[in-house]
């Protein structure tokens, strides 16, 4: 066997890790010989470990300084005269002798301790740097394939072969994956548990989203239209406020795309989530206006200091003001910061009543749940169908007949 050691030979472990530069393993590999060296001679300070990074080879050299026989103190620094003519008779007192250390001579054993030890240290050390990776990609878009899928979460691994779950709640309700299939996502959320890092990816995280416009709007990806924010109800409707320091350029037209050939690559991925593309503005009435698209609303009044807005609209815009499910007016008053009210003009104002004076005969949450999807007087109420009030709120079919009864009495 060569007096050399070869670590790459000695253990083949190393030539799985993945993420570990070879330098590093090597440091790494130096350290734990020094320990082996420290437990066989007591010390490793007169001992010089030479590190081949590139073809793994590591010689140990001791070196020991030739003393009187009879006169030396510590046999881990020092050698007697006599023993070291035994290997060089050309020794004299004071001359250091140096000795070459094989893997030998450290016995099976200890051999056997040092391969465990290593791929230990390397092991958590690439956990480590899969840590970091991840942490410093946060909000980065991920391209893995799909490799278990369990009820609540499915296994997704990297190019590398690294772990990354996507839990159920971080899934389009429309999402349907399969084995093998690959996925697209965002790094979420990177946590150590118990010594082992957790990447969480996200479909329905806002960032999501944005590094789908960067790779579809070249005018985003190189800065000349900027995304100011983004809010989502993941698989039902998106509202992207966009902004082009250039005049020459229309940040909604460019999101779009000829014809939505930019934006319907985005709607696919995103399961045929509704998208609107909103111009920004700090004009805060325009923009309330335009996050409200695409209900043409009539007049609004702000109210700054409790960033609250009251919007009226024509009673055939109501409906399109809320959407499907409260989702529009939800998103509106997400993106603009404000807290959204719709009321219907009519002519007849002051013969409608406000829902909140049927308290004595409509119970308080289902009141609350009106006023939620917009719906804050009676006729405001009775201008809908059953059907439309039971699709747009949480409430029974009993529960909306009997309000639309209550309701019905009052103007009799």
């Amino acid at each position: 066997m060569s007096s050399n050691i070869n670590l790459i030979d000695s253990f083949q472990e190393f030539k799985d890790f993945k993420n570990i530069d070879r330098p590093t393993v090597i440091t790494v590999l130096e350290e734990v010989f020094r320990s082996m060296i420290r437990k066989r001679f007591g010390t490793d300070e007169n001992v010089d470990v030479i590190v081949n990074p590139d073809n793994g080879d590591l010689e140990i050299w001791r070196t020991r300084v030739v003393m009187e026989d009879g006169f030396s103190e510590d046999d881990d620094l020092e050698i007697e005269l006599a023993e070291a003519h035994q290997y060089d008779p050309d020794l004299e007192v004071g001359d250091d002798y140096i000795e070459q250390i094989t893997l030998e001579s450290f016995g099976r054993r200890a051999i056997l301790a040092a391969r465990q030890t290593l791929v230990s240290k390397v092991l958590e050390l690439e956990k480590d740097e899969v840590f970091k990776k991840y942490k410093d990609r946060e909000g980065e878009l991920v391209i893995g394939e799909v490799y278990q899928i369990w009820k609540k979460e499915i296994l997704v691994l990297d190019e590398d072969g690294n772990e990354l779950i996507l839990p159920k709640t971080e899934q389009i309700p429309a999402d349907y994956f399969k084995k093998g299939d690959s996925i697209r996502a965002v790094v979420h959320k990177v946590d150590m548990m118990n010594s082992n890092p957790k990447i969480i990816i996200s479909r329905t995280a806002p960032e999501f989203l944005q590094r789908l416009f960067e790779l579809e709007v070249p005018e985003i990806f190189d800065g000349l239209i900027t995304i100011k924010k983004i809010v989502r109800e993941p698989g039902e409707r998106a509202k992207v406020a966009v902004e082009s320091y250039d005049d020459r350029i229309d940040p909604v037209g460019a999101c779009v795309g000829m014809k939505g050939s930019r934006i319907h690559g985005i709607v696919r991925e995103l399961r045929n989530e509704n998208i609107d593309v909103i111009n920004f503005t700090s004009n805060h009435s325009l923009y309330i206006t335009r996050a409200l698209s695409p209900a043409r609303i009539s007049s609004i009044k702000i109210d700054d200091e409790n960033n609250t807005a009251a919007v009226y609209l024509k009673p055939d815009q109501v409906s399109l003001a809320i959407g499907r499910g409260g989702h529009n007016i939800k998103l509106a008053g997400k993106l603009t910061g404000y807290e959204i009210d719709v009321y219907r003009e009519n002519d007849e104002v002051e013969e409608d009543v406000d829902i909140e004076e049927f308290g004595d005969e409509i119970d308080s949450w289902i009141i609350d749940e009106l006023k939620r999807v917009g719906l804050d007087t009676a006729k405001s109420v009775l201008s809908l169908t059953a059907e439309e009030l039971i699709r747009r709120t949480d409430l029974e079919e009993d529960t909306v007949l009997d309000i639309i009864r209550v309701l019905q009495a009052e103007f009799e």
